[in-house]
């Protein structure tokens, strides 16, 4: 089972990165919040192999064989005596939960207010009153990107984005959260002793087994939903292969310690492959296996953002009856459509930090030689889901037109 084996293997072509990935044995007792998840669980196994005893918290177990050295408790982080008891013994917590990362959760404002906010301040707490020196937070890059362009950004150079301006609930219980934890770094433990805090802000995420981002663009393309772009070729982004994003992760647990002089503490560090790429160009291998054209029908942005911005009232309308989900929300058409990358330089030379290279192709074979068939159901399901956004795309380019056609007139008259 790959989630059992080390991540870092040797994967370098020069000298100067002979030691990329490459992390040394820690004696450490840890818990992993969002276990049950592909990176938390990814995470934890990594961690067992290198000598840690891990302890894994999740209300849904992981569907990969948990290894030795590795405990899962289904605990709920929105329970605070569960997270106490879950935390007991141990010396440092990597709080990866945390949900409405994308689709229809970005919805749910209620849970994803009681987990991101309310999960994150339990475990600042249980971390103080269980004497627990270390806690790495996982964040997001969403906390400082709100739609406005960002090229090469760094942790120094930007701030926050105005809470009230974003355009969904994950970013802002994310950017909250965050700043709780770095505002309680150096509180004081119970039992004596000092909390020491710092952040990791990763964008997209992939890996062979990820069941959250590539499974939707797959069930997206096939249904021909994505057979127009909306995006100007230039704009970019940054992914993260799931093994950098594990590796970063230990990297700055150390970085906490007195061995390290606690660089970290209080730190913020954005975290990704080294690279830059356009959406629809670094999804070519997916078009390419699913057998299925590259966009090449143009519709303006503002269309798309038009049609997401109906699609969460009509979403918010229905939800008592039925959980209609949105092709695209408002935050993914922004994070589609609007430049964002950022620096890793400060993850490079106070985490040691060395992303290894990953080709999405790999992720990509994986996904399409495990995955299950779609049923009939499901093909019908798809057909009719896409008439339905081609009707409101349609609907909403004549509703533009005729603003535009009375813009015209009212300006010819006067």
């Amino acid at each position: 089972m790959s989630g059992v084996e080390t991540p870092y293997r040797r994967i370098s072509n020069s000298k100067e990165d002979k030691n990329a990935g490459v992390l040394n044995k820690v004696s450490m007792r840890a818990v992993v919040t969002g276990g049950g998840g592909y990176c938390g669980y990814k995470l934890g196994c990594a961690l067992a192999n290198i000598g840690a005893s891990v302890v894994l918290c999740d209300i849904h177990k992981p569907l990969w064989v948990i290894p030795t050295g590795v405990v899962w408790s289904q605990t709920d982080i929105r329970d605070y005596s569960a997270i106490l008891a879950a935390c007991e013994g141990a010396d440092c917590v990597f709080h990866v939960a945390s949900y409405g990362m994308s689709g229809t959760e970005q919805l749910h404002k209620k849970e994803i207010e009681t987990v991101n906010i309310n999960g994150t301040r339990f475990i600042l707490n249980a971390c103080k009153q269980q004497n627990i020196p270390r806690l790495v937070y996982t964040s997001s890059v969403n906390v400082v990107f709100g739609g406005l362009p960002i090229e090469d950004g760094d942790e120094e150079s930007l701030p926050y984005f105005p809470i009230d301006k974003l355009v969904d609930h994950y970013s802002r219980t994310k950017s909250i959260a965050e700043q709780m934890v770095l505002a309680a770094n150096g509180s004081s433990l119970e039992g004596g002793g000092i909390l020491y805090t710092c952040v990791l802000r990763p964008p997209g995420i992939y890996g062979p087994e990820e069941q959250r981002h590539l499974p939707r663009l797959a069930k997206i393309i096939e249904r021909r939903l994505l057979s127009f772009n909306f995006a100007d070729p230039s704009v970019k982004m940054n992914w993260i292969h799931v093994e950098n994003f594990v590796q970063a992760h230990i990297l700055a647990a150390e970085a906490l310690t007195p061995e390290k002089k606690y660089i970290a503490s209080g730190q913020v560090y954005f975290i990704h492959d080294g690279e830059k790429s356009n959406l629809f160009e670094w999804l070519t291998p997916l078009f390419e296996r699913l057998g299925c054209s590259k966009p090449w029908i143009h519709i303006p942005t503002c269309l798309v953002y038009a049609s997401a911005t109906f699609m969460e009232h009509l979403h918010a309308i229905l939800r008592p009856v039925v959980d209609l989900p949105p092709l695209l929300t408002r935050n993914e058409v922004q994070n589609i459509s609007v430049t964002h990358t950022f620096r890793i330089d400060k993850a490079r030379a106070q985490l040691g930090y060395r992303p290894l290279k990953y080709d999405f192709a790999d992720s990509v074979d994986h996904y399409i030689k495990t995955r299950q068939k779609p049923s009939n159901y499901q093909l019908f399901f798809n057909v009719f889901l896409t008439l339905i956004v081609i009707l409101i795309l349609l609907l909403l380019s004549l509703k533009l037109f005729s603003l535009s056609v009375l813009h015209f007139l009212k300006e010819r008259r006067h």
